[in-house]
């Protein structure tokens, strides 16, 4: 299968809200394999130094299918690069290339090593050998076009967050799940059903085979193609929502409406500057903050919903 690569350069004027509006964007035209490439991130120190290259420039880079559909939607993100740039007076460029599914698959696994999330849990590539202590948790992933490795900070806070609100035999919803990493490390967490969402039926396929190679009981788990929660019906005790900003504040008009008396909500894709509206939203929505997370710059929250009397 043929991709277009699409990558969204921020030449000057970069900073946070730049990259959240590009961002919103991939996601609201449905682009694959989403990555913010940064070249303020230091590598992990046992990449090896000619693996480790960095980029020139910020940018955010996702893939479209190369048919109608899919220069349907880069003509969409066009004109969104431009809003941005004549709105907001940033000097950001579009630019395109067609790949190969099996090119681009090959390129990009010399970033992805394994990574040491919390203690005793690790996430490691499937096509790499690891040899663990018996008592490590190990997360075997193949990310494939759907977006999550696993080494993004917002990733890792919501990890340590399901860690540590996961109930044995409980039922957990995972909001936009990508790759799904989330799903499967609440499965090891002891979490008795899963649901998991996405809009990209691409990334529904991949989580599949991903809890699929992690020994996640198929009778566990099932995926739903939908926004946000729009097709999901029942309540949860753990929902969890790695998205960005503006998306967490749509999904906490509705979010109630699957959580069960006192559940947990998780979320994360926050930029600290963002986190009070965030704050401020769940408030509205009875939703009390009882763990907060940083790293980096970003912020995971987990919210407990409060029981009406």
């Amino acid at each position: 299968m043929k991709w277009i690569e699409a990558k969204i350069e921020i030449l000057s004027g970069h900073d946070d809200q730049v990259i959240d509006l590009i961002a919103g964007g991939f996601y609201d035209f449905g682009l694959t394999g989403v990555v913010i490439d940064d070249p303020g991130l230091t590598p992990d120190e046992d990449w090896a130094e000619n693996e480790a290259v960095r980029p020139d420039s910020p940018a955010v880079i996702g893939y479209l299918p190369l048919n109608v559909t899919g220069r349907d939607r880069l003509i969409r993100l066009h004109r969104h690069q431009e809003r941005i740039s004549q709105h907001h007076g940033y000097d950001i460029q579009l630019t395109c290339r067609e790949i190969d599914e099996e090119d681009w698959a090959e390129s990009w696994k010399v970033f992805f090593k394994p990574i040491t999330v919390d203690r005793d849990l690790i996430i490691k590539p499937s096509w790499e050998n690891l040899i663990t202590d018996p008592r490590t948790m190990v997360i075997d992933m193949d990310p494939g076009m759907a977006f999550g490795t696993g080494t993004h900070p917002t990733t890792i806070l919501c990890l340590r967050l399901i860690r540590k609100y996961a109930v044995n035999g409980g039922t957990f919803l995972d909001v936009g799940t990508g790759s799904g990493i989330l799903s499967i490390a609440a499965a090891k967490f002891g979490v008795g059903s899963i649901v998991a969402v996405d809009t990209d039926v691409t990334a529904l396929t991949i989580a599949a085979e991903n809890l699929s190679r992690n020994g996640v009981d198929p009778e566990r788990w099932r995926t739903i193609s939908g926004h946000l929660i729009e097709q999901v019906s029942g309540r949860f005790g753990l929902v969890v929502a790695n998205i960005l900003t503006d998306v967490i504040l749509e999904l906490l008009v509705d979010v109630h409406r699957v959580l069960e008396p006192g559940g947990i909500f998780i979320c994360s894709g926050i930029i600290q500057r963002q986190t009070e509206r965030i704050v401020q939203a769940m408030a509205k929505r009875q939703l009390e903050i009882v763990a907060v997370e940083t790293l980096d710059d970003w912020v995971g929250l987990a919210a407990k919903q409060v029981i009406q009397d």
